[in-house]
């Protein structure tokens, strides 16, 4: 394309909410982390059998299901609390700033990749709620 030589309307998005095709037979409720595969199309953050460096993409802000006819899933980015995993996978406030990963579409842990969990994003913050994530950044 060549430089503009006039005005033009430019498109523009804050980068909060996406949309994304769903995988086939995938079903994703509200509130969950979603993650995308290979081709592109969301499915449930949960550890995944490829050796891929799975990221969550969003948290979904209503239940899509592929069984239902729903060819999208509406997601957001942003900070959301999530139930951290027990045991020696739990979160802390001594983790505060580490990367978190999901260890399904509800619970974070910490972890490395190398158990094939996807990044779920950073943990701001632990408190009495669970644990805050910034997912998508």
């Amino acid at each position: 394309m060549p430089a503009l030589t006039k005005d033009r309307p430019t498109a523009e998005r804050d980068g909060r909410q996406v949309s994304d095709p769903l995988a086939a037979a995938a079903q994703i409720y509200a509130g969950g982390m979603y993650l995308l595969d290979a081709a592109g199309n969301a499915l449930p953050a949960a550890p995944q059998a490829a050796a891929t460096a799975w990221v969550v993409r969003a948290v979904a802000e209503q239940r899509a299901s592929a069984s239902a006819g729903d060819a999208r899933v509406a997601g957001a980015r942003g900070v959301f609390c999530f139930d951290s995993a027990a045991a020696g996978d739990a979160l802390t406030r001594a983790d505060i700033g580490a990367t978190c990963y999901a260890l399904d579409d509800c619970t974070v842990a910490k972890g490395s990749d190398t158990n094939k969990r996807p990044k779920a994003g950073t943990v701001l913050d632990v408190d009495e709620r669970g644990v805050w994530v910034r997912i998508g950044a």
